[in-house]
């Protein structure tokens, strides 16, 4: 945090108040994590705080989704704000008091952070009820690669909560706390994988005419599946594949039977990841014929692109001008990461964001000697940025409802 920026003077009085309330139960559900759909304990924490603030709560989208409604005025409009709460199958590296009490099991991705900021938020929207529609909270399971979003999605989300459009915030480790990023269009990728069985004759290593050898077809796959991207696609266009597994053999002088090779791709669009993967299939079926071998080709869709709408994504950059000043509202850089809210963005208009978490110096003593990056074992949320990111909710959700 530079000189520059002085959180107290722009933090709304009442979140900087309750700030030390709030980091407390952040720091319970950092040592509770939980992962995708077991969020039960999580869950029943966020319902309970909610319900002593007088919030509706309605539980079980999603399987353990909860949704919060705050009703103010008599109004029209209505606005979603969303924060994911599951953890990731990790085992922490730090030591503090908070670190995870369950091995294995690690909030690595600052979801409870994400929680803290929509709680800390809707304590003070339910306190004041100063606007005119309804706000609703949602607290989402299954980010990381559950598709919670999709599942509550399928559950009635929109149809029993009718919001004109949603919003998602994510911490973004090395960017200064006090900053915040948003863009247009594509901001994070599709995520896609594949998994190739291809099928040879296995023999003696010293006899290789005498088999079908698998293991030269996967590796003329690996180079080729790489001129998909700087032949077949158009040079603007950006796509990823990485093959990052492949199990074959047994034994220095046997020839297996078959090659294993699994992986990912990721693209911005769903027509460069239909050309994708055309041509791997295609690569994958007639490379296999081509030596005598033959191949199952398995592909799947798992999370769609993350695409803004221009008007939402202008809005949000708006309310974050005038909370921390334009100088402090970056272009979002986008990432080739995947996040399930793009099913929500599929289904209503809205906008995905990032706060910045800082460089790390914020972490306490005892903590793990990796860098405070997303998914690593050392990495804690910022708590500094729960009144920030709590201001900006409760200004976003005002400012969307007061229009015409």
């Amino acid at each position: 945090m530079t000189a520059s920026f002085a959180l107290p003077s722009i933090v709304l009085p009442d979140l900087l108040d309750e700030a030390e309330a709030i980091r407390a139960i952040r720091r319970d559900i950092h040592a509770h994590p939980e992962l995708c759909f077991q969020e039960e304990r999580t869950a029943e924490l966020v319902a309970r705080t909610l319900t002593s603030w007088g919030i509706e709560v309605h539980r079980g989208l999603g399987r353990t989704g909860v949704v919060g409604v705050i009703q103010g005025r008599p109004g029209a409009r209505a606005i979603g704000l969303r924060a994911d709460m599951d953890a990731l199958p990790m085992t922490e590296h730090n030591t503090f008091a908070h670190a995870s009490r369950h091995h294995g099991k690690m909030h690595a991705c600052g979801h409870d952070g994400h929680v803290a900021m929509l709680l800390a938020a809707a304590q003070s929207l339910a306190a004041q009820r100063d606007f005119d529609g309804t706000v609703y909270l949602v607290f989402q399971p299954a980010e990381e690669g559950g598709g919670g979003a999709r599942e509550m999605m399928k559950d009635g989300l929109f149809e029993r909560f009718p919001m004109d459009a949603i919003f998602g915030m994510h911490n973004w480790p090395g960017m200064p706390m006090g900053t915040f990023a948003v863009r247009n269009g594509p901001c994070f990728a599709s995520s896609n994988e594949f998994h190739i069985t291809i099928r040879g004759k296995g023999c003696h290593g010293a006899m290789p005419h005498m088999g079908i050898d698998p293991v030269p077809v996967a590796c003329q796959l690996v180079q080729g599946f790489q001129t998909i991207l700087t032949r077949n696609m158009r040079p603007v266009e950006t796509g990823v594949i990485s093959v990052t597994m492949i199990q074959a053999g047994e034994a220095t002088n046997v020839i297996p039977e078959s090659v294993v090779m699994q992986g990912t791709v990721r693209t911005f669009t769903t027509d460069t990841l239909d050309l994708i993967e055309q041509r791997m299939r295609e690569m994958t079926q007639h490379l296999c014929a081509a030596h005598g071998a033959q191949a199952d080709f398995e592909f799947s869709r798992n999370y769609p692109p993350t695409v803004n709408h221009a008007a939402e994504a202008a809005f949000v950059r708006e309310v974050m001008a005038e909370l921390v000043g334009t100088e402090r509202v970056q272009e979002f850089e986008p990432t080739m990461g995947a996040e399930d809210f793009s099913f929500f963005l599929q289904g209503k208009p809205g906008a995905y964001f990032v706060i910045g978490n800082g460089d790390g110096t914020h972490r306490e003593g005892g903590h793990g000697l990796g860098p405070c990056t997303l998914h690593n074992p050392s990495y804690d949320f910022n708590d500094q940025l729960i009144p920030l990111g709590a201001t900006l909710w409760v200004k976003l959700a005002r400012r969307w409802l007061a229009q015409p």
